[in-house]
């Protein structure tokens, strides 16, 4: 199942400056994978040290944040769309 990551600028170096890809897989965490398969350490930016997503990193499968559906195993259609993006913070 093809599924499109859209990639952040501060990730970007890792996929040779594409601000999106092309990968495989059914949930995030195959996504996941195979992004890391692809690009080798940006799976190590999305997720912390135990295996979960970062505090200040949020994805969003299809536009649905996945914090409040099923986490890493959140199911992705074939051709859908995952959206990586940092949380900013400011005042």
């Amino acid at each position: 199942m093809s599924v499109s990551v859209r990639v952040p600028t501060i990730l970007r170096p890792y996929t040779q400056g594409a601000s999106e890809v092309s990968v495989e897989g059914g949930t995030l965490n195959e996504v996941l994978e195979s992004l890391d398969a692809s690009y080798p350490g940006i799976k190590g930016r999305v997720l912390d040290d135990s295996g979960e997503l970062r505090r200040f990193v949020n994805v969003y499968v299809d536009n649905d944040d996945v914090r409040f559906a099923e986490g890493l195993q959140t199911t992705i259609k074939d051709g859908g769309q995952v959206s990586i993006i940092p949380a900013v913070a400011g005042g």
